[in-house]
């Protein structure tokens, strides 16, 4: 069985057929038998009404991700594409003050973890050049798609990328000259990240009983919070 410090926030659900769902929906609790190996116990959304008419904020991101880009004519010319080139920086920080609740349990400053950032390049971009100052960046040529793999960030950690792009011929056409590409050239970035012993909701396990066993079970709970899609 297991209890929650307030389960009122859950607004809509889904159950593991496991689950007794008669009993959830009378006193608010989950039973259920569990099957064998790992499984998904729920999926839930979060009541943002308060009950009093006022909807609860939704809050602000612990990660932070600043792109620059930028295309035109930089001085240097590549053969065949008029000079026309690419320049691109990003800039990734931890924020401490975010919408998160976190764990009695946990200790010491924020650390977010396996933290990476998905770079999708637009189809007139022939190839790029790309440096970080911490973790590793992974190029595919073909796909033209670069991931940098930044690993732990903490507050004080101020991981930057830089890097240059060559741009197919004809690219000058899909350039404006405010340096800029038109609307839906540029993909979105995707950032990936978790922090451990913290919560989006709110929603805390209190207590997991056992019961019809002769022997005593190990009982542990960790909250786990995963970026999503985060672009």
């Amino acid at each position: 069985i297991l209890t929650f410090n307030d389960a009122t926030l859950i607004d809509d659900s889904s159950f593991h057929p496991c689950v007794r769902y008669a009993r959830f929906e009378k006193d608010k609790v989950i039973s259920f038998v569990p099957p064998d190996g790992p499984f998904e116990l729920m999926r839930y959304r979060l009541r943002l009404d308060n009950g009093e008419g006022h909807n609860k904020p939704v809050g602000s991101m612990p990660i932070q991700v600043i792109p620059r880009i930028s295309y035109g004519k930089f001085g240097s010319s590549e053969k065949g594409n008029s000079g026309m080139a690419g320049r691109i920086s990003l800039s990734v920080t931890a924020r401490s003050i975010s919408s998160l609740i976190y764990s009695s349990s946990r200790k010491g400053p924020l650390v977010i973890e396996d933290v990476a950032v998905v770079i999708p390049f637009p189809k007139f971009v022939r190839t790029a050049n790309l440096n970080a100052t911490v973790g590793r960046i992974i190029y595919d040529e073909a796909g033209k798609i670069a991931k940098w793999e930044i690993g732990k960030l903490d507050e004080k950690t101020r991981p930057q990328l830089n890097g240059t792009m060559v741009l197919e011929d004809g690219s000058e056409e899909k350039v404006s000259s405010s340096s800029s590409i038109s609307e839906g050239e540029q993909p979105p970035l995707l950032v990936t990240w978790k922090i451990l012993l913290s919560s989006v909701s709110g929603l805390n396990i209190s207590g997991l009983s056992v019961t019809g066993e002769h022997y005593k079970p190990y009982k542990g709970v960790r909250n786990i919070t995963k970026s999503g899609t985060f672009q």
